[in-house]
Parts: C-alpha cells; sequence; structure tokens
C-alpha cells in the first residue's frame, strides 16, 4: 500500500471503464472529437508527444552501438526499454483514436497506398517496434536464462540499431509532414515546409532529455538494483547527456528562427498566438540551451537533470501546440475543438499502464544491472 500503488489503482479504476464506454459506445460517448477536428489531444499527446519522448531508444543506442560511446552504456537498456513501451504505447492510444481500430493492419496487408505519409508512419512504427524488441531481447533471454539464444540476439544488436536509425530519421520527421497537408489550418508560426526537421531534431532532444529524466527517476527508485560502477557514474552520465542536448537546442532554436525569416511572419509576433509562441521557444528552448550549459560547465547534474524535466514539457508542449493549440486557430473560440475529461483521463491511463509495466520488467530483468552469468559477453 504504498501512495504509488494507491494512486495507480485508482487511475486504473477510472481508466478501465472509460475504455469500456469508448469501445463499445463509440469516439462521440468519451471525446470531443468532431469531423472538423477528427484529430485531438490523443493524437497530439499519446502519439506526437509519445513518439518524440521514445526517442531516447535510438539516440542511446546509436550512441553506444554505432559511435562507441560506452560510458553511456549503463543507460543504453533503460532507454530501450523506455522506447519500446512507448512506442507500443503509441500504437495502444492510436486505438482509442481510431474509429475503426480493428483496421489498424489494413496499411500492411490489404491496401498499399504508398503516396501516403500515414502509410509511411504505420509501416515505419510497426517495423520500429519490432526492431526495439530485438534489441531488448538480450535481457530477456539473460532473465530467461537462455544463453544460446542470447548469443544469437547479441549479434543482432548493431544490425537492428543501424535499421532503427532509419527508420527513425524518417518516421520522426513524417509526422511533421503529416502536417504539411493543412497549410491553412495551422497557424502560420507553427506551420513551415521545415516542420519534418523540426519533428526529427526536436526528437533528438525529446530522447536526450527523456534519459536523463528516466535515469534520475530509475537511480532513486530502483536504487538497490542498480550495479555500483554505473551508479557512481551516473552524475558523469547525465552531464554527458547534457552537453549533448545542448548543442542540438541550439540547432534547433536556429532552425525556428529560419523558419520564421523563411515564412516573414515577424509581424505575426506581436498578437496573441505570437505571444504564446515566444513563450515556446524562449521558454522551453533557448532557457534549456543556457541551462543546459550552465550545467555542463559547473559540472552541476541536479541543474542538467531538471532542465531535462523543462526540456520534455517544451518538446510536449510544442506537439499539442502544433495538432491542437495551434490548429484550426482562425475559427470562432466557440467552435474550437477542447479535449474531454475522458480523453485526458485515458492518456494519464495509458501513461500509468507504462509506468506499472516499466517497474514490474525493471523488477526481474537485467535492465540496470548486469547479469553476473554474462558480465564477460559483448
Amino acid at each position: 500500500m504504498t501512495p504509488f500503488n494507491v494512486v495507480a489503482a485508482a487511475i486504473l479504476a477510472v481508466g478501465i471503464p472509460i475504455t469500456f464506454i469508448r469501445f463499445t459506445q463509440g469516439l462521440a460517448s468519451a471525446t470531443n472529437l468532431s469531423d472538423r477536428t477528427p484529430w485531438g489531444f490523443w493524437i497530439g499527446f499519446d502519439v506526437m508527444s509519445g513518439v518524440a519522448l521514445a526517442a531516447g531508444g535510438y539516440v542511446t543506442a546509436s550512441a553506444v552501438y554505432l559511435f562507441g560511446m560506452k560510458k553511456f552504456h549503463g543507460v543504453v537498456r533503460p532507454a530501450i526499454l523506455t522506447g519500446f513501451l512507448g512506442y507500443f504505447l503509441v500504437v495502444v492510444g492510436l486505438c482509442y483514436d481510431l474509429g475503426r481500430p480493428w483496421r489498424l493492419p489494413y496499411p500492411m496487408v490489404v491496401s498499399f497506398g504508398v503516396t501516403s505519409v500515414l502509410f509511411l508512419v504505420g509501416w515505419h512504427v510497426a517495423l520500429y517496434l519490432t526492431t526495439q524488441f530485438v534489441e531488448f531481447s538480450p535481457a530477456i533471454f539473460e532473465w530467461l536464462g537462455w544463453k544460446e539464444v542470447r548469443r544469437v540476439a547479441s549479434m543482432l544488436t548493431v544490425g537492428a540499431t543501424v535499421f532503427g536509425v532509419i527508420l527513425s530519421t524518417l518516421h520522426q520527421s513524417a509526422l511533421g509532414a503529416l502536417f504539411l497537408l493543412a497549410p491553412a489550418k495551422v497557424h502560420p508560426l507553427w506551420y513551415s515546409p521545415y516542420i519534418p526537421i523540426f519533428f526529427f531534431v526536436s526528437s533528438i532532444i525529446a530522447g536526450l532529455s527523456m534519459v536523463i529524466f528516466e535515469s534520475s527517476l530509475s537511480h532513486r527508485v530502483f536504487a538497490d538494483q542498480i550495479d555500483p560502477e554505473h551508479a557512481g557514474e551516473h552524475d558523469e552520465i547525465t552531464l554527458g547527456l547534457a552537453k549533448g542536448a545542448a548543442v542540438v537546442l541550439y540547432g534547433y532554436f536556429a532552425f525556428k528562427v529560419i523558419g520564421i525569416a523563411h515564412g516573414n511572419d515577424w509581424n505575426l509576433l506581436n498578437t496573441g498566438y505570437g505571444h504564446w509562441f515566444l513563450a515556446e521557444i524562449l521558454g522551453f528552448i533557448l532557457l534549456p540551451c543556457i541551462l543546459f550549459t550552465t550545467a555542463v560547465r559547473q559540472q552541476n547534474a541536479t541543474l542538467a537533470r531538471w532542465t531535462a524535466l523543462l526540456t520534455v514539457v517544451g518538446i510536449v508542449l510544442n506537439r499539442l501546440n502544433v495538432s491542437v493549440i495551434a490548429f484550426n486557430w482562425q475559427l470562432p473560440a466557440e467552435e474550437r475543438y477542447f479535449p474531454s475529461w475522458m480523453e485526458i483521463a485515458v492518456s494519464v491511463f495509458i501513461v500509468t499502464v507504462g509506468l506499472l509495466t516499466f517497474r514490474w520488467i525493471v523488477e526481474r530483468m537485467p535492465v540496470l544491472w548486469e547479469h553476473p552469468d554474462f558480465k564477460d559477453v559483448q
């Protein structure tokens, strides 16, 4: 009867009945979606934000397995697990949003719409989810004690990582490309021909920040499971990730300014939406740049962790701005979409299921510690 378990039980007690209502009575029973606004909070938060925050898997795996940055080895398995669960829950969240969720496999086996961006996203997410399972499978086989199968799975790690990076590059940007189809609906400050680049670059930032945030929570909650040598490296790893996040954030801020200049939208900055846009890029992009840089220069790991949380909030805010807040911005207030409490409750429910699943796996499998029978096996 811990506080977390009590809160989680309460969330499940609310989320399960809402799930039943949604899948038995349709979208209208649980959402404020309409033909005018068919994409709402579930797409903006569960899918757009979820895919971005799950990017820590491909970012960390490529750093360790492709670029040889072995000092980050201690966080690669938790990052891959977080990424795998994140993508899996994105698919779960998408099932809530689809009017006919049983048709989710149709683009894979029935209708090949090769000119559709959604076709690209669907195939890539499905393939990348499989790839991340392959990347994480050595931990499963170590837990089961299947040494030979584990050896074969480890041999696939580098190839799976390369394939995963290719897929991530494409589908992270393709999520942004979905909004290229709606130039009249997305506010000009958020709409740009560069939006696929914005989504891809910001996914790297989200991945690095999420790894910092997740590892900080894991070291606090699962302190008894972490190898002593990895525990001692925690601050160094955090600052290394913060340095990478700062560099990418500076580039991302420059891209956003270029986007304004390309559209010549400077006059829109002195409007209500313009002030909100400035709050996003100054408070959640430029400020984290400065804070990450300060943390690295002063070797302040605590500041880096809080900055990572601020950056994660900023990435979520950006995805919601593009897909919900600045979408259909020209409509009168009374006609604008606002999520129902059930939509928000379902998203909280899905996140809670993810946390419970992560805890169940970490408490049983060698995620934060090295299995003694496999310490010398690559």
